[in-house]
């Protein structure tokens, strides 16, 4: 009789397996070898645990699928299987509330995407959107993985599609940390933000090596899709920073100014900011003259707690002001025109910005504040060309379908379609205010006596002096500060350094507001 040989001990003991099991968890933090470490730190960019810990509250990161491993074969893969297989995923707190996260891991295979890779993003996005708890991509890899061909396309599907299921109901935040190219840069154009660190951070669906072939054009990573590019020019950056420390600080910022899904508010906070505090400085801030430009942002510092707040793409369409803010410690959106900027006139790029601001915001359960100082849709034949009408429609119908709390506050000028546009009382705003300085018009005095009176003008003996008298006259019937509340079209007209104390009362009032759209499967926005 043949003696059985026991196994060894660390096969049956539990003590060994144990010690088995952290070993192999020891590996997969540890991840690849120190070189790639420090060839990730010589890049300036971090690696995907350490992003993790700046994101996190400390110690609250619970991971997913650690031991995971692709199961490819062909091309040398069979041979490099490394744990996570190449990005991590979990759940942590940020300031105690749940958050769930993946992080490409770009010392495993350049953190580009294959089926296993995929299946755990895949995990994590459908946890995130059944725990209703907001979702953040730290991205930096390679795009699909070559080696695993249509496999790896795939899994870039089922992430698009987990996008749109969870979009306006979890927020969800990407954060460029490094490449990401082709399709891969569909998965951040999908979600609510984006943030991009300068210099390491790249989006662009065809490359510069294509762009040269194809056109001709000599155009460096960071000159065709940088962090200051997409900031300024595309719009496809909401928040650019020159570190990644800074940017994810701002990351957990913006956490808390949202809810966890579409069915909380968020969270309100404590604040020593007196809710009836005045503020004489708008009557000097703003000029009664409405040809002479003032900065809003100082306006909206006027107006909110501590004169702090969270400005959503600030670097482009500079015309218009989008900012999250807070009104009595309760969280408010803020669209609000910019002098300082083509007059703060409604052109295509801000029309867009403010759509998708006012739609984020009626999403998420945030009310809005509207502020109003706006000579009318820019004019001119690129702006026609370029689809001023679809664009701008796309902000009048955003406003139209939101059923948040909405207060307008026209500050001066209010001309025009633009003003109509610019969640006046005709299209759903709740309350509508106006400061003594205000202009609401269907356009400038000059322009309509122009028109009106032209005839009267041309046969006058002093043309000159005809025209400036019937400017005064227009002016004078037509767009006087009372016009509007004389006909029920402004609530009140008040002091402007009382305004936030309005503000705050008003919003009170209207939190326990309940507005049902009509039923349908969709509507059919402008394109």
């Amino acid at each position: 009789m043949t003696e059985i040989q026991e196994p060894p001990a660390a096969a049956t003991d539990a003590r060994g397996r144990v010690a088995e099991l952290r070993a192999l968890r020891e590996r997969a933090l540890r991840g690849p070898d120190e070189r790639a470490t420090r060839t990730q730190h010589a890049r300036g960019k971090l690696t995907a645990r350490e992003r993790i810990e700046l994101l996190l509250d400390n110690g609250s990161f619970c991971e997913t699928e650690p031991l995971r491993r692709h199961r490819a074969t062909g091309f040398g893969l069979e041979e490099k299987r490394p744990h996570t297989d190449g990005v991590i995923t979990g759940w942590g707190t940020v300031y105690g509330r749940t958050v769930f996260v993946y992080a490409h891991d770009f010392r495993i295979f350049g953190g580009a995407l294959g089926e296993a890779h995929a299946s755990k993003i895949h995990k994590i996005m459908d946890m995130a959107i059944s725990a209703g708890a907001p979702l953040v991509g730290l991205n930096d890899g390679a795009g699909a993985r070559i080696q695993e061909g249509v496999t790896a396309l795939a899994g870039y599907g089922g992430i698009f599609r987990r996008h749109t299921l969870a979009s306006g109901v979890i927020p969800q935040i990407s954060v460029i940390l490094g490449p990401c190219a082709g399709g891969a840069a569909y998965s951040p154009a999908l979600t609510d933000f984006v943030f991009m660190v300068r210099e390491t951070a790249q989006m662009f669906i065809t490359g510069p090596d294509v762009v040269r072939a194809v056109t001709g054009a000599k155009v460096s990573h960071n000159g065709l899709g940088g962090a200051d590019v997409h900031a300024t020019t595309s719009g496809v950056c909401h928040f650019a920073y020159d570190d990644e420390a800074a940017c994810l600080e701002d990351v957990r910022y913006l956490l808390t100014l949202l809810p966890a899904n579409n069915r909380e508010i968020p969270e309100a906070l404590p604040t020593t900011d007196p809710a009836e505090r005045r503020s004489d400085l708008l009557l000097d801030l703003v000029p009664a003259d409405g040809n002479r430009p003032y900065d809003m942002r100082q306006v909206i510092e006027e107006l909110v707690d501590d004169g702090d707040h969270l400005e959503i793409h600030e670097h482009w369409a500079t015309n218009i002001i989008c900012t999250l803010a807070r009104l009595d410690g309760h969280v408010v959106g803020i669209v609000a025109n910019q002098p300082q900027r083509l007059a703060g006139a409604l052109d295509i790029e801000a029309s867009e910005k403010a759509a998708r601001f006012v739609q984020l915001c009626d999403a998420f359960n945030i009310p809005l504040v509207t502020l109003l100082d706006v000579p009318g849709f820019l004019p001119g034949v690129d702006q026609e060309h370029g689809g001023i009408i679809r664009h701008g429609a796309k902000l009048l119908y955003a406003y139209c379908n939101a059923t948040v709390p909405r207060v307008s506050v026209v500050l001066r000028k209010a001309y025009g379609g633009a003003y109509i546009v610019m969640d006046s009382q005709s299209i759903g705003a709740d309350v509508t205010y106006a400061w003594p300085t205000n202009e609401i018009a269907v356009m400038g005095a000059e322009g309509a006596a122009d028109i009106i009176f032209r005839k009267r003008i041309a046969e006058a003996d002093d043309p000159e002096v005809m025209r400036a008298r019937l400017i005064k006259e227009y002016r004078s019937e037509l767009m006087h500060p009372y016009y509007a509340a004389e006909r029920g079209l402004v609530d009140e007209v008040i002091d402007p350094a009382d305004t936030r104390p309005v503000l705050v009362r008003t919003l009170a009032m209207l939190r326990t507001k309940h507005a049902d759209l009509p039923s349908r499967k969709h509507g059919n926005p402008p394109q």
